[in-house]
């Protein structure tokens, strides 16, 4: 049979499509690029904006019409949430919510019932860096977000099994390593209650060269026990944390039904400083929350500016259904378009100071194709374009020669030991 799988939004999603790939390859299908020649697509979906939900859709509604032969297979947050909008573009397609996701492979692949379903992968096609689920699921109570209506379920993968995991890609050439799910700080082995600091900790001992980075993590995770175990693997782990912000305002933190205040989040910033003084720490930023006023506004900007991260990945928000914030009277849109490109114009301002702070400096970089060549990928997140070549997912120490728009013009350099640390 020939499979045509398509992922949207988070990395979770990207290492359940990958899983299920993977997944069917083993069954003795055949993957294909395009759905126009699939006997089967799978559309994992993503629904954390309005602009996620009309992406799935589309994709759903074209397969739908052009290739009316396809058996769909519509799975991820919209087929959890909302699968009514699913039927209204899709009327044929399958609907397998979040929590039936795993059984996909035995159901429509013809998998082994014996095989598991852990979300393992050996490979990540079309990267050169692999990710790695390790935990699902959020019981959090932010007051715009679906997510955790669509995974409520807390779940973690066993040490052993994630260990297994990530030592099986390691020897199939992958240098770096994302430690992936909704909220990997609430990692916790189900067998020996181990958590992330401790997830680390046995991950240090690990052989081969490698450097683990962690996706995503809240700013009440960030504590001294995480970081002392982090710092303990020394390069091999990224000097890089992305940890959301949402707003620079208390008053907007609490509106949303977050967890802190802005100045719990600076003193998360600041530790994360004192063990790494060159951290790349960037935040996620929602642009346009309903009880967002003008002066909370221009207050999250100054709170940004002080902060000195190294970039955002803005959000305009849009009401996600069945949401307190949905309920709330939403700012027009000219508003939230307006503080969106603010704050985007802030994230190149950002950007650009992190990457000029990089010059003269030497990083450890791992290497990624690209159109023009080759780039390394600092572990500060910072993108090096580079001269001199070396094989995609290898390591190599840049120099950084110059700086602009964000990005980073360097040369590999020979590994001198002792020298280089030193000018790090």
């Amino acid at each position: 049979m020939k499979i045509f799988f398509k992922s949207f939004g988070c990395r979770v999603n990207q290492i359940e499509t990958q899983s299920l790939l993977e997944a069917a390859e083993r069954a003795g299908h055949e993957i294909v690029s395009g759905f126009e020649e699939a006997q089967l697509a799978v559309v994992n979906s993503c629904s954390v904006t309005g602009a996620a939900d009309k992406d799935c859709l589309r994709l759903l509604r074209v397969i739908s019409r052009r290739n009316q032969e396809c058996r769909i297979l519509a799975t991820g947050c919209i087929a959890a949430v909302m699968p009514e909008k699913i039927r209204e573009n899709a009327p044929a397609a399958e609907i397998i919510p979040n929590s039936a996701k795993r059984d996909i492979p035995a159901r429509f692949f013809g998998a082994a019932s014996g095989e598991g379903f852990g979300w393992k992968i050996s490979a990540h096609r079309g990267h050169s860096r692999a990710f790695v689920k390790i935990q699902d699921g959020c019981a959090g109570s932010c007051n715009y977000c679906l997510v955790r209506l669509a995974r409520p379920d807390l779940s973690s993968k066993p040490l052993p099994e994630t260990l297994e995991e990530l030592a099986g890609l390691v020897g199939n050439g992958y240098g770096e390593l994302v430690l992936s799910g909704i909220n990997i700080g609430n990692y916790k082995c189900p067998a020996t209650g181990a958590d992330l600091a401790g997830l680390l900790r046995a991950v240090w001992k690990l052989d081969g060269d490698f450097r683990i980075r962690l996706s995503s993590i809240e700013a009440r995770n960030v504590d001294a026990a995480l970081l002392d175990s982090a710092s303990a693997g020394g390069e091999k782990f990224c000097d890089y944390f992305h940890i959301p912000l949402q707003s620079g305002s208390d008053s907007v933190l609490k509106a949303m039904g977050r967890d802190y205040d802005a100045a719990f989040y600076l003193r998360a910033v600041e530790s994360v400083r004192g063990k790494w003084p060159g951290a790349g720490i960037y935040a996620d930023v929602i642009a346009g929350y309903p009880a967002e006023t003008r002066k909370d506004f221009e207050t999250g900007l100054e709170f940004i500016e002080s902060a000195r991260l190294a970039g955002l990945h803005v959000f305009s928000f849009s009401p996600r259904p069945g949401t307190p914030a949905s309920k709330l009277k939403q700012l027009s849109p000219e508003v939230v378009r307006g503080r969106a490109e603010k704050l985007r114009a802030l994230d190149k301002q950002l950007r650009r100071s992190f990457a000029g702070s990089l010059v003269n400096t030497a990083q450890r970089a791992v290497i990624e194709e690209c159109p023009a060549g080759f780039n390394g990928l600092a572990g500060n997140f910072v993108e090096v374009a580079l001269s001199g070549e070396k094989p995609a997912g290898a390591f190599a120490e840049v120099r950084i020669l110059s700086a602009a728009g964000g990005k980073c013009r360097g040369e590999i350099i020979p590994e001198i030991p002792g020298k280089l640390k030193e000018e790090r």
